[in-house]
């Protein structure tokens, strides 16, 4: 590869005026925003006076937002990211008609050659992806003490760790463990000394295992309230306590929601905010095969079909199970801004600014001067108009 030719070429300064800005977690305004170099350059009063060159878009007042992050999906569409590098380039094509611009991609690792290959090959296509942002994978597993979506049930292994990370050529941004897991608080120490954000999941542990995780450096829980069952009951009538919780009184630690309706109640969003704080939430899809398409039946490739119908989460064709999310992160911002008595711009924040922070990465999610220019221009249906990764429009077709 020649990177002089295969690097995208410079595009001149973008205004977009009469926008309603939304600063995540902060304010709503009207105003401009100026794109330089791929970052935004000024917005509202800190326009310059004078602007040769630049090419200008009339939002018409529509809102103005950073672009969507989601930290754990495993697919879209008809693709699912783990399956190899074509499937892994297909979904991320995708991403912008959903207003996504920075995308964990998520695996759920299986210990064997054959998945390991696999892996590796992913691993060393995500720096050829441009049109979406993608700061590393996320592990779901594989030590994790419950299994749920054929996820692999190991006790922490240092050695097995460095293996992933070898074969991830350290492209790791998140791996999601259980705190009951064996010999997992080694793992979470050695994922924390590696700056990899760390999920707690698919768990039924005691508040003390909990606790001490959150002690050895996890600070998040991923599609909290799904596959986080309580310890088992003791004494009758008194209600177990755990790893729920331990996550919600402690301040240090944020959660993350699959917001469908489907995989959670929203009075459960809503008792986290009362927790947490608008800051201490985040919106993921978990999405898998069918998320974006329209009610059908669809072929997966573990053997079985899903059936994707309006109102409702994907599932077995045959068992009637729950398999999987066809949640976008669009709808999903759709949901909560009708669910949350909050303001709009605090709501937006839990698509943007919120897991940009979770997973540690500090120059998007925001509508700040030097940010990264990831940014949607919304329709009234909350469909992207115009999506920008790094200042280049990227096709919604």
């Amino acid at each position: 590869m020649n990177e002089a030719t295969d690097r995208p070429a410079p595009l001149p300064p973008l205004l977009i005026t009469n926008a309603r800005l939304v600063e995540p977690g902060r304010r709503i305004s009207t105003g401009d925003l100026l794109i330089e170099n791929g970052r935004i350059a000024a917005f509202r009063s800190t326009l310059p006076d004078r602007l040769e060159g630049a090419e200008t878009i009339d939002a018409e007042g529509r809102l103005l937002t950073p672009g969507l992050i989601d930290l754990h999906t495993h697919g879209i569409e008809h693709c699912i990211y783990e399956l190899g590098p074509e499937q892994l380039v297909g979904g991320c094509d995708c991403l912008a008609r959903y207003g996504v611009t920075t995308v964990l991609p998520t695996t759920v690792p299986q210990v064997s050659d054959h998945y390991m290959e696999r892996l590796e090959a992913v691993a060393a296509t995500l720096p050829s992806i441009r049109n979406v942002n993608i700061p590393g994978l996320h592990l779901e597993g594989p030590f994790l003490a419950l299994p749920g979506s054929a996820a692999a049930t190991i006790p922490g292994d240092l050695v097995l760790l460095e293996e992933l990370f070898k074969t991830c050529r350290d492209r790791v941004t998140a791996m999601s463990v259980s705190p009951d897991a064996e010999n997992i608080l080694p793992v979470i120490e050695r994922l924390s000394e590696k700056g990899v954000a760390i999920f707690l999941t698919h768990t039924r542990a005691s508040v003390e295992e909990t606790e001490a995780a959150i002690e050895a450096g996890a600070r998040h829980a991923t599609h909290f309230y799904d596959v986080f069952y309580p310890p088992a009951e003791k004494d009758p009538g008194v209600r177990p306590v755990g790893a729920v919780e331990a996550v919600l009184a402690d301040p240090r630690t944020t959660v993350d929601f699959i917001s469908d309706g489907i995989h959670v109640h929203p009075t459960a969003i809503r008792a986290a905010v009362a927790a947490k704080g608008f800051e201490g939430i985040s919106l993921i899809t978990d999405s898998n095969i069918g998320a974006g398409l329209p009610p059908d039946v669809y072929d997966t490739p573990n053997g079985f079909r899903v059936r994707i119908r309006e109102g409702d989460a994907p599932r077995d064709e045959t068992k009637g199970v729950l398999a999987g999310s066809a949640l976008t992160m669009n709808r999903g911002m759709e949901n909560l801004l009708d669910w949350l008595d909050l303001p709009t711009e605090q709501v937006w924040a839990m698509g943007t600014v919120n897991p940009a922070r979770v997973a540690g990465l500090r120059d998007r999610g925001t509508l700040e001067i030097g940010a990264r220019a990831d940014l949607v221009l919304w329709g009234n249906d909350l469909n992207p108009i115009y999506t920008w990764v790094g200042g280049r429009p990227i096709g919604l077709s």
